[in-house]
């Protein structure tokens, strides 16, 4: 997603809880890119909300009177097909976390995250990235390793030669370089591709062009899923 440069960020906010939302609103205003243009307090008005003003940002709250967070995904994405939606909830349920990322959401926030935090997510994810709440992220593998065949882990020090006997995944993820081995782990630790260039000493863009050749490589469609099956696999 992107917008001309200096537009602000346009965004709907979903909560039901008045004092929250109140102050939700002001802290983001304080970001001179972003910019609170609707609230609801349930689905419904959400659903309405985002019809009328198709938002770039849906901050959606989970536990919400009538139908969840969760489960109005679907219908908000299809009023307003060019948004991403952030969960921000309290719940730090596993399935919780799962449904809103299979229902489409681009991000899984915490309540009790930092303000300047929320913002810096809300723009990563506007632009692109998958956001975890780190408190999440070892839920979110623990989840995908339950759901799936663990396998030898790929040697973090050097790429492992191909093997007959190797998964599919392993063998994709043998076949990264060493430089897209490194911005994986960084992926996989929650880490913007600003604070991956940083951490590496290269510039942003070629860090975005290592996570586009990772991607490709690994079959995956997701920072998520590729941060996934780099820890299923070991190569933190």
């Amino acid at each position: 997603m992107n917008t001309p440069d200096n537009t602000p960020i346009r965004i709907l906010v979903v909560d039901d809880h008045t004092l929250f939302l109140r102050g939700l609103t002001a802290l983001l205003s304080r970001d001179p890119l972003l910019t609170v243009v609707g609230d609801a307090a349930d689905a419904g008005q959400a659903l309405r909300k985002a019809q009328e003003l198709q938002p770039d940002v849906i901050l959606l709250d989970n536990h919400l009177p009538g139908v969840s967070g969760v489960d109005a995904l679907p219908s908000l994405l299809e009023a307003a097909p060019n948004c991403c939606i952030l969960m921000l909830t309290v719940s730090e349920d596993e399935s919780d976390l799962l449904a809103a990322l299979q229902g489409g959401a681009s991000a899984y926030l915490l309540k009790t995250m930092e303000g300047d935090a929320l913002t810096a997510a809300v723009h990563r994810a506007f632009h692109g990235d998958s956001v975890i709440a780190p408190e999440m992220m070892g839920k979110l593998v623990a989840a995908y390793k339950g759901a799936s065949t663990r396998v030898a882990p790929v040697s973090q020090a050097e790429p492992v030669a191909d093997s007959p006997s190797r998964s599919p995944q392993a063998c994709a993820l043998a076949s990264l370089s060493p430089r897209e081995q490194d911005v994986l782990r960084g992926i996989a630790r929650g880490a913007s591709n600003k604070e991956i260039a940083r951490d590496y000493g290269i510039v942003e863009t070629t860090v975005k062009i290592h996570v586009q050749h990772i991607l490709r490589k690994l079959g995956v469609s997701s920072r998520v899923h590729a941060a996934v099956m780099a820890s299923e696999h070991g190569l933190l």
